[in-house]
């Protein structure tokens, strides 16, 4: 079995220059290559062929077009000997889960310049249990400087060829975001796996508001060209909008390091961005424009329900091999607006008990994330009300329904004898166009959506007792069914329209929790992807169909039901 060598030194040619590399992983079990789980070896074309130690054992190695091969060489046994087939069992690995390749050297301290050469290191990515992604190491070992120099250069070859994974990258790091770890997290995490994908960065540290719009305006972005990817991490810039606009303008791509509502922040900007660009009027979006670059989210919040639906998990190397390898995945996107006026991108909303939850939340700054939300949503459950309102939506149909709004880019939505009605005292209603995995919601709060099917779900809770709601809300951390209870309701729709009724919300003034005051009079608070928005009047939710590409794995059937 092929066992990679801890603490061993690896360097790369790159230009002709060797460059040491980080220690190896852990090794690669073997056992995920078995012979019986091969792809189809119809009529390959064979590249190369030599011998190379593999853990212990002396192996015949093949490099074709899609996979590399080998299998030990045993000594010749009798004729008979039942031991003999199991001895030569063939195992592999396929030439897309490699993502980096390097010499092998082992240095000395007499040894100023090139080491001993050892052999070739691949740097594979696993696929484990659960979503999860693994980096691993495969070692060739072989003595010959120019055996292994012809199987190095053919390795590198094959890698080129894979131009949707990300060359150049420009990273910006905000100390302060989520409990300070974004750094950190950068730092162990995902610069180590970077720097082993040979991939360029230009890290710069944000030191105030508006430090990456202008660092983006100065530095020098020569050798991020349109040929390759550029990456912009960004952790958190308050003036997002504009600095996303100017990363547009330069054709980078983008990649955010933190909580949900940095991510939906950053995919608005994006999508706004595209909308400019296409000249498309922002003030009423209809039918958008799909975002012309590709978004990674790398997970540093506290719920990162955007990253868990995408990865399955909210696992940071999960999220950055995605990036590496250039797992692309079409996301569906919604669009939040009020009485003629476009309010913004999301991917999903909260009005009622979500929404005042938040709202309360957002005046206990001073605290931990995760006590300002225990404690808001303990405080609203003690003076839960509902909401007095009128739902209207639009049921979604059927697949061929998704494929005429994909190529039409808009629903026509007024046929009045297609939309739906529904009034009354809601608790808590939610519009979701993903299935919003998180910790606390193993089967998301959404588990009848995906993330690119072209629907909405619809959950309506109405009034109930504060128990039965209560009973309601902890279902989610179950794998019971939530909504099996006779006062909620769930629909799969594409159009939502949410009308408070004008007695809503008439709380008392000296409550901490309301009303909410805007320069137009009262509005009422929405969660939309963990950002509050105060809205005063009818808010109307679209969903169009991939709308965005998201670095991320295709998990849809992994979802627990």
């Amino acid at each position: 079995m092929p066992r990679g060598r801890r603490g061993s030194r690896v360097s790369a040619l790159e230009g002709g220059r060797e460059e040491e590399a980080p220690p190896a992983a852990d090794a690669v079990p073997s056992v995920l290559w078995a012979s019986g789980q091969q792809p189809e070896a119809a009529a390959e074309q064979i590249l190369l062929r030599g011998i190379f130690e593999i853990g212990r054992d002396s192996c015949d190695v093949v490099l074709s077009e899609r996979a590399l091969k080998w299998q030990p060489i045993q000594p010749e046994r009798p004729t008979g000997d039942s031991k003999c087939d199991f001895l030569r069992k063939e195992e592999f690995i396929e030439l897309k889960d490699i993502f980096s390749v390097k010499l092998k050297r082992r240095y000395s301290v007499r040894q100023q310049n090139c080491g001993t050469l050892l052999g070739i290191t691949l740097f594979i990515c696993l696929r484990k249990e659960q979503n999860k992604l693994k980096d691993s190491t495969l070692d060739l070992i072989n003595f010959s400087e120019d055996h292994c120099d012809t199987w190095f250069r053919q390795f590198q070859k094959i890698l080129a060829d894979f131009s949707n994974r990300p060359k150049s990258l420009k990273i910006l790091l905000n100390p302060q975001s989520h409990k300070k770890e974004a750094t950190q997290v950068y730092s162990e995490k995902v610069e180590p796996l970077l720097k082993i994908a040979g991939i360029k960065t230009d890290v710069t540290i944000t030191e105030y508001e508006g430090h990456a719009l202008s660092l983006l305006k100065e530095c020098e972005l020569q050798g991020f060209d349109g040929r390759h990817l550029k990456l912009l991490i960004a952790v958190h810039c308050h003036s997002v909008q504009e600095l996303f606009t100017a990363t547009q303008t330069l054709k980078t791509s983008v990649v955010c390091i933190g909580g949900d509502g940095f991510a939906s922040e950053v995919a608005h900007a994006l999508l706004l961005r595209a909308q400019k660009n296409a000249g498309v009027e922002t003030d009423l979006i209809l039918t958008p424009i799909q975002a012309q670059l590709p978004l990674g989210v790398i997970p540093a919040g506290s719920t990162n329900v955007l990253a868990h639906s995408l990865h399955g998990i909210p696992h940071v190397v999960t999220a950055t091999l995605h990036i590496i390898m250039g797992h692309i995945q079409p996301v569906d996107v919604c669009t939040f607006s009020t009485t003629g006026k476009f309010i913004r991108f999301g991917f999903s909303a909260m009005f009622g008990f979500g929404g005042r939850a938040l709202a309360l939340a957002e005046k206990y700054r001073w605290m931990s994330p995760n006590q300002r939300m225990d404690f808001a949503i303990i405080k609203t459950l003690a003076k839960l009300k509902p909401e007095d309102c009128e739902i209207a939506f639009l049921p979604f149909n059927s697949s061929q329904d998704l494929e005429e709004r994909s190529t039409e880019g808009s629903r026509k939505s007024d046929c009045n004898d297609q939309w739906q009605m529904t009034q009354g005292q809601f608790l808590n209603v939610s519009i979701m166009a993903i299935p919003c995995l998180c910790s606390v919601a193993p089967r998301g709060l959404a588990p009848n959506t995906r993330l690119n099917n072209g629907s909405m779900a619809l959950i309506i809770t109405r009034n109930t007792s504060r128990s039965e709601f209560i009973k309601h809300l902890k279902r989610y951390t179950s794998v019971k069914n939530q909504f099996n209870f006779p006062f909620v309701e769930t629909y799969t729709v594409a159009e939502v329209k949410v009308h408070p009724r004008s007695n809503s919300s008439r709380h008392n003034p000296e409550e901490e929790d309301g009303p909410y005051e805007t320069t137009s009079g009262k509005s009422f608070p929405w969660n939309i992807d963990g950002d509050l928005m105060e809205v005063a009047s009818e808010v109307h939710v679209r969903v169009h169909p991939r709308l965005i590409n998201l670095y991320g794995g295709r998990i849809e059937e992994m979802i627990p039901k």
